[in-house]
């Protein structure tokens, strides 16, 4: 069990250094495995998440090791095309190495992912997409069993344009004979970061970014070095905490398009907003007003990840905020704990109504799941007393040293973590 204490009432200042991308990491280190290689990825993130990509990676045979922020990943050797359940069940997005896996080996077998409660979540996207080249697949005692006698380039159409199923069809493809076309695909960022990634190993890839990608063959690399993008929503996450806490804190080596909803929202509420090339600073010295309605869409809309962070920020707002929630129906499981806190706020289905009040009074609460973890000690900062945040671990996956973090700005907070201590 991890511990938050945070009294509030401190403003933050300062400067901040955004780490790696943790969306953007994960597949990543999935798609070294594919060309048999050495890969150096630089700017990545110290997360529970990352460490259990790397377990997965040593159990499938290959060499997986870290020095700082740069991990080194040797799967020449690599061995093994199976990942058991308890590898499995440490993060939701261990389904991204099936793709990889048939891409190298052409077998897989696997249990379904674990991750943050936030509904179903169910991968048949991801299922579909590679059956659409050639993948045979089965399910028995909870585990499926992958197989192919060689992957052949089709055409993928999405019927929704999930980020998971993306991934893993680009990664599958890899692996293709011919050409394959994925329509109506994921347009995040982190989709462009793996294509580049996947550029650098050997693929003829385009169009990542829009909704059509083409992947059109495939010429391995024995030896990679590639630079992991920031994290958006740690960027996010940091400008919400600002907003609640109130002062000016500026947020260096970002790419500030890729989180412009959420900064575009803040500014509306009242927050002075200055953008450069690599460069966004939030100042914060009024009362905030309520945004418009806040809806969560596939990019690039506003994201349902950086949802509790912006309702955190709207708790002392003036006025009312009415949030929609399209991607998971279980995303609002914050709001009773924000209301721990005297927060004001209506649940019915997938509309959240946020009514400002005067003031929060720090509680204990308890962290739901990774961004609404976060977004809890985000509350605490503009809140009066001390707040106690009780986590299972949600929090470690996504942020790294978030205490820290916080800390360099001025907040007063404590972090307790004996489980994690000895792993990040």
């Amino acid at each position: 069990m991890s511990v938050w204490k945070v009294s509030g009432g401190n403003k933050l200042y300062g400067d901040l250094r955004i780490q790696g991308s943790k969306n953007a990491v994960l597949p990543i280190m999935a798609a070294a495995i594919i060309a048999g290689c050495e890969t150096e990825l630089i700017n990545c993130p110290r997360l529970s998440d990352v460490e259990a990509a790397m377990s997965i990676l040593r159990h499938l045979g290959c060499k997986a090791e870290r020095e700082g922020d740069t991990i080194f990943i040797d799967s020449r050797e690599m061995n093994r095309t199976d990942i058991p359940h308890d590898l499995m069940r440490e993060m939701r997005s261990s389904v991204i190495f099936l793709g990889a896996i048939l891409a190298r080996a052409h077998e897989a077998k696997l249990s379904y992912p674990g991750g943050c409660e936030l509904g179903p979540r169910p991968i048949d996207l991801h299922l579909e997409a590679l059956k659409c080249l050639g993948a045979e697949i089965t399910e028995q005692g909870g585990d499926l069993y992958c197989r192919d006698g060689g992957l052949k380039g089709a055409r993928i159409n999405l019927s929704f344009p999930s980020v998971g199923a993306t991934e893993n069809a680009m990664l599958a493809a890899c692996g293709a004979e011919g050409e394959t076309v994925i329509t109506n695909a994921a347009r995040e960022p982190e989709i462009v970061d793996l294509q580049e990634f996947l550029r650098s190993l050997g693929a003829d890839i385009s169009g990542a970014g829009t909704p059509t990608i083409t992947v059109s063959g495939f010429s391995p690399r024995k030896r990679v070095g590639y630079r992991v993008m920031t994290d958006r929503i740690v960027s996010a996450t940091a400008l919400c905490c600002a907003a609640c806490a109130g002062g000016s804190i500026t947020l260096k080596s970002v790419v500030p398009a890729d989180f412009e909803t959420v900064t575009s929202a803040l500014e509306s509420m009242g927050c002075e907003i200055e953008r450069r090339k690599n460069s966004v600073k939030i100042t914060v010295n009024r009362q905030l007003r309520a945004p418009r309605p806040i809806t969560t869409r596939p990019y690039p809309g506003f994201p349902t990840d950086a949802q509790p962070l912006l309702m955190a920020a709207c708790l002392k707002a003036e006025g009312t905020t009415v949030f929609t929630e399209n991607i998971f129906e279980n995303r609002y499981r914050h709001a009773a704990e924000f209301c721990r806190l005297g927060a004001d706020i209506n649940v019915v289905g997938r509309v959240a109504v946020v009514t400002g009040v005067s003031e929060l009074t720090g509680a204990p609460v308890s962290a739901t799941d990774l961004r609404g973890g976060a977004a809890l000690i985000a509350a605490a900062l503009g809140a009066t007393g001390e707040t106690t945040v009780y986590d299972t671990g949600h929090i470690a996956r996504g942020y790294e040293d978030f205490d820290k973090m916080l800390m360099s700005l001025g907040a007063d907070i404590k972090y307790e973590n004996e489980r994690l201590a000895s792993v990040v």
